[in-house]
């Protein structure tokens, strides 16, 4: 299966990788190709650290205090990694849209794909739809796809931790006297 270019899968993607970044050339390759990426080239140890530099960029993005803010840095982001829209039937994949030039490497293709399709996402479904975990001791970042677009939580295990955690507290506020 190939990634979709600049839909749902590449935004998921991004935010696994901010996550999770990876250690190695190889792990990121073997998780891009995983995710359904499409390799031109081998992933080197260069491809590794524009990503990484990528990743801390795009947690600038998930974190932005404001949608102004959040639009200011996408679109920087965006205007480094993103080229002329054009239709390509590259690696027998079917006719789909490029916002990126040809014969790039792992890193710039990523950061195209994440970009735009963020910006997709963003604006198709709320600007307020990428955050991070809202139980105190979790750092994970989010994209909210749920149909109300309300998550706060990164996975239903941080919101039923958190639940738990409110529930012991308002028993405990009954208990005292």
């Amino acid at each position: 299966m190939q990634l979709n270019p600049y839909g749902a899968d590449p935004v998921r993607y991004v935010v696994d990788l901010t996550n999770s970044p990876p250690t190695s050339a190889k792990e990121l390759a073997e998780r891009s190709v995983a995710a359904g990426m499409v390799l031109d080239h081998p992933v080197t140890d260069d491809d590794l650290t524009e990503v990484l530099a990528y990743l801390d960029r795009f947690s600038e993005v998930v974190d932005a205090p404001t949608d102004a803010r959040r639009a200011e840095l996408l679109n920087s982001l965006l205007a480094e990694a993103a080229a002329h829209p054009r239709l390509t039937d590259h690696a027998d994949g079917g006719w789909h849209i490029h916002y990126r030039e040809d014969g790039q490497h792992l890193a710039g293709v990523l950061r195209a794909v994440a970009g735009v399709g963020t910006a997709l996402h963003l604006t198709g479904l709320g600007m307020h739809r990428l955050g991070r975990c809202a139980l105190a001791e979790c750092p994970r970042a989010f994209a909210d796809f749920s149909r109300a677009g309300r998550q706060r939580y990164c996975s239903p295990t941080c919101a039923n931790r958190d639940a738990v955690r409110r529930h012991r507290a308002r028993r405990e506020k009954r208990k005292a006297p």
